[in-house]
């Protein structure tokens, strides 16, 4: 099973890695960081399959994926 970890101070809920994630693992979450964004968070981790395209649409380096 994969990982999926989220640099909250990072994130500035964008939303890109939430739209293209083939199995729906994220979701902008209520979690606000030191900027004010609302952070991404795993809603479903038991679904990564550790495709790895969230963190390759995250325009912030701001995801992580462990296999």
């Amino acid at each position: 099973m994969a990982k999926v970890e989220i640099i909250a101070e990072r994130c500035k809920s964008c939303g890109y890695c939430v739209k293209f994630c083939p199995q729906n693992v994220l979701a902008i979450g209520t979690a606000v960081n030191s900027k004010g964004y609302e952070v991404v968070e795993p809603i479903h981790p038991e679904a990564c399959v550790g495709c790895c395209i969230c963190g390759r649409m995250c325009p912030d380096g701001a995801i992580d994926v462990y296999k």
